[in-house]
């Protein structure tokens, strides 16, 4: 259980955000409200409140980044894109939930059969969603989407579009360190801090060591952090001379040791991969595999429905480099065979929350199904509508940007705009294995999606000044914009 102080850091941080705001350049403020919230506030803790979404370390941060935005700035804040496909998936993605609350106002009732007298008797029992549930489910998936909208009005600029890169950075730097100890002296940090231990301990241990995890959900979770962290820095580097790119080229190394001693064998392929792309492709080559992975991902669902995709294939190279890692790849596969059936009952909508599209033994109520990638749970909690609204709007940034980008030259594109849609690309397929989805993800993909919405529809900028170089309003007095170099 959590202890006093992991929620009294859910209480302050909504003053953290304030004095970000007051103290920082405005998108860095953004930023970190975010950033800072899902690196530090701690997992699992979470004011549970009726008819509202859960208040955690999601959504709190989110919220007053929002709110600081509205009230502390004075911003007209834009809920919804200026693209009318970026409008259609907003709208489906926030009321989409609707007929699936309404298509599931069955409440689900688990029954034990004595072998000896035919007399059943209650073991478990899951509520039916109602039209009580409505304003909640709506309020969070708004949440939810509130970096992704933050960032396309606000971080979509050139000075927005590097703080995204450098918060990565710096980052996964300071991260390095508590990870490090985890490393030494096995995953504790989180409760030393916050009282508890966030997920099964035997997880974390792998290879004769451990994994880190510190204060995120899982350890793969924070090895595919600083897998983006060495992407971010690797694009900073060519983007500077001298010092300060040798500075980034040993932070990308330093990056890589951390990361390697993570053991987690995908993040690691990850880097390999995608890394000398950032450091030595085009901007359009970057657009185009970020594209080609988006691509793969969001119709990765449709494949694996018709068996198109070649598991038994996929098991024999995972075999070759370690029967371990067939063993977790074939236990993963085996669960979305049973939560694709369980999908399948309700295609369209899905089963909504308390857990409803997971199996359950009829009598027992245990749970007898994992899910692990994300795709697989939006499939299965919001149907077809939930995941085509989701995957469209993390997608629809990179196809954008690409469809924008045709007749212009590398050089005359942002230097960090492309980084950032391989970063988006990479979580998208990551997303097919894991739950990797965080609201840094939403905010890369606002901020891809706001650059490309520059060049289509430049009109629709021309009336909003630009936020840098300009003085900010706070508190009524005008304060001069203040510049800051970290690295």
């Amino acid at each position: 259980m959590p202890n006093a102080l992991a929620y009294l850091m859910l209480i302050i941080w909504p003053l953290a955000c304030v004095v970000m705001f007051r103290k920082l350049p405005f998108e860095r403020a953004i930023i970190w409200s975010i950033l800072g919230g899902y690196l530090i506030l701690p997992p699992s803790a979470n004011f549970d409140l009726p008819l509202v979404p859960s208040m955690d370390k999601v959504s709190i941060p989110s919220l007053c980044a929002a709110l600081c935005c509205v009230y502390l700035f004075k911003q007209k804040f834009r809920l919804m894109p200026v693209s009318p496909v970026g409008r259609i998936l907003t709208v489906l993605f926030v009321l989409g939930v609707i007929p699936t609350v309404l298509t599931n106002g069955d409440p689900m009732i688990f029954r034990a059969l004595e072998n000896t007298w035919p007399i059943t008797f209650t073991t478990g029992y899951l509520p039916g969603l109602s039209v009580r549930d409505l304003f909640s489910v709506i309020a969070n998936q708004l949440i939810v989407l509130l970096p992704f909208l933050l960032a396309r009005q606000f971080l979509s600029t050139e000075t927005g579009l590097r703080e995204v890169l450098l918060a990565l950075v710096v980052g996964g730097l300071a991260y390095t360190i508590p990870s490090l100890i985890e490393i030494r002296l096995s995953p504790q940090i989180n409760i030393w801090v916050y009282g508890f231990f966030q997920h099964s301990f035997e997880q974390m241990m792998r290879e004769g060591g451990f994994r880190p995890i510190v204060f995120l959900p899982h350890g793969l979770w924070l090895a595919f952090f600083l897998m983006t962290a060495i992407l971010a820095a690797a694009a900073l580097s060519r983007t500077v001379e001298g010092p300060q790119r040798m500075r980034l080229l040993i932070a990308t190394g330093y990056l890589m040791v951390v990361l390697y001693l993570c053991k987690s064998l995908a993040s690691q392929l990850y880097a390999l991969a995608f890394l000398p792309l950032v450091l030595f492709a085009s901007a359009k080559a970057m657009i185009r595999v970020a594209v080609v992975c988006a691509l793969i991902a969001v119709i990765y669902p449709t494949l694996r429905n018709t068996g198109k995709v070649p598991l038994d294939k996929i098991l024999e190279q995972a075999e070759a480099i370690d029967p371990a890692r067939r063993q977790s790849l074939e236990y993963r596969f085996a669960n979305e065979e049973i939560l694709l059936e369980r999908a399948d009952e309700k295609p369209w909508f899905g089963w909504g929350g308390w857990g409803r599209n997971l199996l359950r033994d009829p009598e027992t109520a245990k749970i007898i199904s994992v899910p692990d990638g994300r795709w697989i749970i939006v499939f299965g909690s919001f149907g077809w509508v939930g995941y085509i609204a989701e995957m469209g709007l993390l997608a629809l940034p990179l196809f954008m940007l690409a469809l924008q980008t045709r007749s212009q030259r590398s050089r005359e594109l942002s230097p960090y705009v492309a980084p950032i849609a391989i970063i988006l690309a990479v979580t998208m397929i990551d997303m097919l294995l894991n739950a990797t989805l965080i609201p840094y993800t939403w905010l890369c993909a606002g901020a891809v999606l706001g650059y490309a919405e520059r060049l289509r529809y430049p009109q629709a900028w021309e009336a909003r000044p630009e936020r840098s170089g300009r003085s900010q309003m706070i508190g009524g007095k005008s304060t001069p914009r203040r510049r800051r170099t970290i690295l």
